[in-house]
């Protein structure tokens, strides 16, 4: 049987193999970016589809639109007005299965084989894989705790012809947890609109803000309709939905339209249907409310428990939101052996190599916090000190 050249580069996701692992109950879990289970609304949830299916079943069990749940488009809209600065309309929405979908309809729309994809280094794991089916090269551009660095940039786009996309998380950054400064979006912003590249904003995070003050959003700063925006209830309410969504210029929305025609059809109906009865009859503000105040307990005994466990030799960039903590171990030291040890012991997490597209850094590792109660995240980093010890 022979396959398409393209297979040679997609590779299974470490952390999915991970999360196969992490499925036994006795593992204490830092792996995947999980949302708390405990915290979803699972009885509202159960009403609201028993309602939607007893009075509008015929409906949503039918085919929808390919650009998605009307009514729901126009909430997200309104909601991005409210929490990012985006003022846009329906029609700038195409909802997807998951914003992971509007990372591979990106990369097919604007990369072809060897063209340069920008991306901040370290970046998110799963988006180097759903690009790496285009066969770009990608070229990371250095970062700081404020983001990523202007003279490098401005070097990057002067030396590289052939910039099809831009990559970029700048709302408490997987795997990083950093969160781009105001300044900093405007500098990066003023440097891109010299320019015709079109920038991929990724924003699954930036309503679980647990202190300071959210800066706007880079799609807030865009005035030439530069910036796509990807977004979901995934992490604010519930990710078994699948139900997330691309903002953009009108023209943006009708190719990506046409390439989800061509994927799937459209996004299933029905969670469409419940997740906007959900936004008309509950409040997702207090919702959110709730996820910031326990995911903030949890960063907090995560920072204690590395503190007591890992008195030195451990450093920690500590998150003022989002779902993961960034840490490094003295140079030299393995992660990925690390985590052999660790999983003897039932603790898993994520070498932090993974999410450098240039590899190296193999010292480097990401823990997730918000799916482990206090008493088993103290547990964990107390295993995982046994485990360096073993080194």
């Amino acid at each position: 049987m022979r396959y398409a050249d393209r297979m040679q580069h997609i590779r299974a996701s470490e952390i999915r193999e991970l999360l196969k692992l992490t499925e036994q109950p006795d593992v204490i879990s830092f792996a995947g970016g999980l949302p708390a289970p405990d915290l979803f609304p699972t009885q509202q949830f159960a009403d609201i589809f028993h309602d939607v299916l007893a009075h509008e079943g015929e409906s949503y069990l039918q085919y929808g639109t390919t650009a998605g749940h009307n009514p729901l488009r126009a909430s997200i809209a309104t909601r991005l007005g409210k929490t990012s600065g985006v003022l846009v309309e329906s029609e700038n929405i195409l909802i997807t299965n998951g914003s992971q979908q509007g990372l591979d309809f990106a990369g097919k729309l604007f990369l072809n084989k060897g063209s340069v994809l920008l991306c901040e280094s370290p970046t998110y794991l799963a988006a180097i894989n759903a690009f790496k089916a285009y066969e770009p090269r990608f070229v990371p551009v250095p970062t700081d705790r404020e983001g990523m660095i202007p003279d490098f940039l401005e070097e990057i786009i002067r030396n590289e012809p052939d910039i099809r996309l831009a990559y970029i998380i700048p709302e408490f950054q997987n795997p990083t947890g950093k969160s781009w400064s105001e300044a900093r979006r405007r500098r990066i912003m003023e440097i891109f609109s010299r320019t015709e590249i079109p920038i991929l904003e990724d924003n699954p995070y930036g309503e679980l803000r647990f202190e300071g003050k959210t800066p706007p959003s880079l799609m807030s700063l865009d005035h030439k309709g530069q910036v796509i925006g990807l977004g979901t209830f995934s992490k604010i309410l519930c990710p078994g939905l699948r139900v997330g969504w691309i903002t953009a210029s009108e023209e943006l929305i009708s190719r990506f339209d046409l390439i989800k025609q061509g994927a799937d059809l459209h996004t299933s109906h029905l969670p469409q249907a419940c997740i906007q009865r959900y936004l008309e009859t509950c409040d997702l503000d207090a919702h959110i409310a709730s996820l910031r105040t326990v995911y903030a307990s949890r960063r907090d005994a995560m920072i204690q428990a590395l503190d007591r466990h890992f008195p030195e030799g451990l450093t920690v960039d500590p998150p003022s939101g989002g779902l993961f903590l960034w840490a490094a171990l003295p140079e030299g030291t393995s992660a990925r052996r690390l985590l052999e040890r660790c999983l003897d012991l039932k603790v898993a997490f994520v070498p932090g190599g993974a999410f450098f597209p240039e590899g190296g850094h193999e010292n480097t590792m990401r823990l997730n916090f918000s799916n482990m109660p206090e008493p088993r995240i103290d547990e964990g980093i107390r295993r995982m000190r046994q485990a360096c010890l073993s080194l």
